[in-house]
C-alpha cells in the first residue's frame, strides 16, 4: 500500500501518518478520522495503542485499513478552532463517515461541517447538554457514538482522595480549558463536590505540554497535598509526563483510565477507554455496511473500575485503608 504525508490544511505542516490513497482504489470506501492531538501525541505510544483498538473494531465489522477501507487522518495539532475547517476538507472530501474520538469540540465541528455524512463519536461529556445529540435512545441527523463517565466520575474521583488524605489536605484539580463544553460541567461538578465534603481545592489549568509543567510547579506554592486529573483527552495522551511529575513532587494522583495506573501512576477510577474505541470502530463498521445513524442509539459506558498502585503508593509513603483497596477492582502490586 503506498504512503504519504498529509500536509495540513491549515498549518501547512507536514504530519507523519500513514494514509491510504482512496484514489488506487475507487471502489473503496473513504472514512475521515478528526483529532485534536499534536504530532507528539500522534505518535506516542498511549494513541498508538488506542488507534489499533479502532482498527480492530473495523476489523470485527469486517473493514481493514488498506485492504477494504482508506482512512484520511487529520489533526487539529492540539489547536481547537482549526477543528471546523479539518472537517470541512473532510466533508469536501467525500468521506463515507466522519469519526470524532475524545473531542468534544471536534465532534461539534463535524456536526456544523455537515447534516449528510455520518458521524461517529467518542466523548466524556454528556452530547445532549453539549448539543451532539437530541437524545441518547434517538440521536437525530446523521450523528451517533459513545460516552464515557469521564465528567461525572471526576466528583467521585475528589471524593476518593479526600477520604485518602487527612481532612485538610488541599486538593488540585487538573482540567483542560481549550474543552470548554466539558470542562464547564467538570468545574460545577467538582466545586459542588467540594462544599459536599467541606474540601479545600485548588483548579488548576492545562491545554498544553507547557502549562502542565507550570501546573505541577504552582503545586509547591499553593501547598497541594494531592491531585485529580481529568479525564480530558489531552491529559490521556500526556500520560507519561503527567506520571513523571506527579512522582517527582510526590504529589498522590488518581486519574481517570486503567493506563495511567499501569504505568505507574497512583490511582484510577474510571472507563475502559480502549473498549469504547473499539467499539467506535465497530459502529463506523456498521454504518459502512449501511446502517443509519437514526437507528443507531448513542452507547453509554457505565462500566468503571478503580485500580490501585501499591508499588507507587510505598514509593510515595502512602498507605490504603483496607476498606479502599477491598472496593478496588485492581491492585498492581
Amino acid at each position: 500500500m503506498r504512503r504519504r504525508k498529509f500536509i495540513g490544511l491549515v498549518t501547512g505542516a507536514a504530519v507523519g501518518w500513514p494514509l491510504a490513497l482512496h484514489a488506487q482504489r475507487p471502489a473503496m470506501p473513504v472514512i475521515g478520522y478528526l483529532g485534536g492531538a499534536t504530532l507528539e501525541v500522534m505518535r506516542s505510544e498511549i494513541m498508538r495503542s488506542l488507534l489499533a483498538a479502532f482498527r480492530r473494531g473495523l476489523s470485527d465489522a469486517g473493514f481493514t485499513e488498506g485492504r477494504n477501507l482508506a482512512i484520511e487522518y487529520r489533526w487539529a495539532e492540539g489547536h481547537n478552532d482549526r477543528l471546523p475547517a479539518l472537517a470541512a476538507d473532510l466533508v469536501s472530501r467525500g468521506a463515507a463517515a466522519i469519526v470524532v474520538v475524545g473531542s468534544t469540540p471536534g465532534a461539534l465541528a463535524a456536526k456544523a461541517a455537515t447534516q449528510t455524512i455520518p458521524i461517529v463519536f467518542l466523548v466524556g461529556t454528556d452530547p445532549v447538554q453539549v448539543g451532539l445529540v437530541t437524545s441518547l435512545a434517538r440521536p437525530g441527523g446523521n450523528i451517533t457514538g459513545i460516552t464515557v463517565l469521564n465528567v461525572e466520575l471526576i466528583g467521585k474521583s475528589l471524593e476518593v482522595m479526600h477520604n485518602l488524605m487527612p481532612p485538610a489536605t488541599t486538593i488540585a484539580v487538573l482540567l483542560n480549558p481549550a474543552n470548554v463544553p466539558q470542562t464547564a460541567n467538570e468545574r460545577v461538578i467538582v466545586q459542588d463536590t467540594a462544599s459536599a465534603l467541606s474540601a479545600h481545592i485548588v483548579i488548576l489549568n492545562a491545554g498544553n505540554p507547557s502549562e502542565v509543567e507550570s501546573a505541577f510547579a504552582n503545586l509547591a506554592s499553593e501547598r497541594v497535598g494531592a491531585l485529580v486529573v481529568s479525564g480530558e483527552n489531552f491529559f490521556l495522551t500526556q500520560r507519561d509526563r503527567l506520571i513523571e511529575l506527579a512522582a517527582y513532587h510526590a504529589v498522590p494522583t488518581i486519574y481517570a483510565f486503567r493506563d495511567y495506573a499501569a504505568a505507574g501512576g497512583l490511582m484510577s477510577y474510571g472507563s475502559d477507554i480502549a473498549g469504547a474505541n473499539h467499539d467506535v470502530g465497530v459502529i463506523t463498521g456498521r454504518i459502512l455496511k449501511g446502517e443509519k445513524t437514526v437507528d443507531l442509539p448513542v452507547q453509554q459506558v457505565t462500566k468503571v473500575e478503580l485500580v490501585i498502585n501499591l508499588k507507587t503508593a510505598k514509593a510515595l509513603g502512602l498507605s490504603i485503608p483496607l476498606p479502599l483497596l477491598g472496593r478496588a477492582d485492581e491492585v498492581i502490586e
